[in-house]
């Protein structure tokens, strides 16, 4: 087994995954490591803030360095000197946000390269292969991400095609084994956009096919929030209690509560990254966009209720003097303070779910987010 379901609140779950890198408490957001390097942050830094597993991109990694270069190293693990647990994508998103690149076949994508031109082809096997290669501990099948808005024809043959792609997914990770000495797991992804006969239909023949744990993909990609969230309730419902459930690509911290009060677990998103190196901070009371004039004189910290290093350290003034200076620093000092808000945010959900109080947590965390607008 390697997942623990340890107590609920409502539909809220709080858990454990299992891997030889390490156990992962439930919720929990990944920091998005695209290319074997959260941006901006030392790999020392991942674990100050508590981040219990990072996020690797099969499509960019196969790209640069290669997988060669990768096991030269040993794997993903050693190539980065990261001691626990990864999950990879398969390079199915790339295949959404990369649409002018690339081509879809009914045996996998044809893409050009972003850096050289260069023309390439995966397959559901050949994913595998990069993943075995890669050695993360949780690998993503091959899939489609359908664009939204889209239409039903389309989507019934997306969802046909993941199906079909997860079935080839499943069999050749069966017939092959890892290739550093430890066990890596599999886990399906349910597609269908936001057609509920497809999304449930998509959920029953991934669920079929028996993986290590479930993903829901393609949300998030410009539905609105409470078209997602009607999505997710009657998605997640047809997911195995007894295996991870992972919502992919979401999202704010108010997308992040909200999913988990629907049962999901597991998540990840460039938003705390992307957004801080924009000077854009996260905090209980909402966003803060350190770039603002009032700022300029301001000895407060970013959030008086941190204790990240950034807040601990340094004033808003500092920080924003950092950003109009374009002083590197304030990359490393944002990005750190919004994954320690994200991961402690999980943490703080899962003691109320331990707690069974996370209802009344969730409407207060909801009340005070949105009340510094600016």
């Amino acid at each position: 087994m390697n997942f623990k379901l340890g107590a609920t609140s409502n539909l809220a779950r709080a858990g454990k995954i299992f891997t030889e890198h390490g156990e992962i408490e439930t919720p929990m957001f990944m920091p998005v490591g695209t290319q074997a390097s959260v941006k901006a942050v030392r790999i020392d830094q991942l674990n100050e803030v508590n981040a219990q597993i990072i996020l690797g991109n099969t499509y960019h990694l196969y790209l640069r360095p290669g997988t060669n270069v990768i096991e030269k190293f040993g794997g993903l693990h050693k190539f980065m000197n990261w001691k626990k647990p990864i999950l990879t994508d398969s390079g199915g998103y790339q295949v959404f946000s990369l649409s002018e690149k690339r081509k879809i076949f009914n045996n996998g994508v044809e893409f050009i390269s972003h850096l050289d031109g260069s023309k390439h082809f995966f397959t559901p096997t050949s994913v595998i292969d990069i993943e075995r290669s890669l050695g993360s501990d949780i690998m993503m099948v091959l899939d489609e991400c359908p664009p939204f808005p889209c239409d039903e024809k389309y989507i019934k043959k997306s969802v046909e095609m993941t199906i079909r792609w997860a079935s080839e997914s499943k069999k050749y990770f069966l017939e092959t084994e890892n290739k550093y000495n430890h066990k890596q797991q599999l886990f399906g992804i349910v597609q269908g956009g936001v057609y509920k006969n497809f999304r449930i239909e998509c959920a029953k023949k991934i669920i079929d096919l028996d993986f290590n744990g479930n993903a829901i993909g393609g949300l998030a990609i410009g539905e609105p929030a409470d078209v997602m969230y009607e999505v997710l309730d009657y998605t997640i419902p047809e997911l195995p209690k007894e295996k991870v459930r992972y919502v992919m690509g979401v999202g704010t911290p108010e997308n992040l509560v909200e999913c988990i009060s629907r049962g999901a677990d597991i998540f990840d998103c460039v938003l705390p990254t992307r957004n801080a190196r924009n000077g854009q901070l996260f905090t209980k009371n909402g966003k803060l966009n350190i770039r603002n004039a009032k700022y300029s004189k301001d000895e407060n910290a970013i959030d008086s209720s941190c204790n990240c290093f950034t807040c601990k350290n340094h004033s808003r003034g500092y920080l924003r003097h950092l950003f109009n200076s374009k002083e590197l620093l304030a990359y490393n000092l944002a990005t750190t303070h919004n994954l320690h808000f994200y991961i402690s945010l999980m943490k703080e959900a899962r003691q109320n779910i331990l707690q069974n109080n996370f209802l009344d947590w969730k409407k207060t965390f909801l009340s005070n987010l949105n009340k510094n607008r600016n």
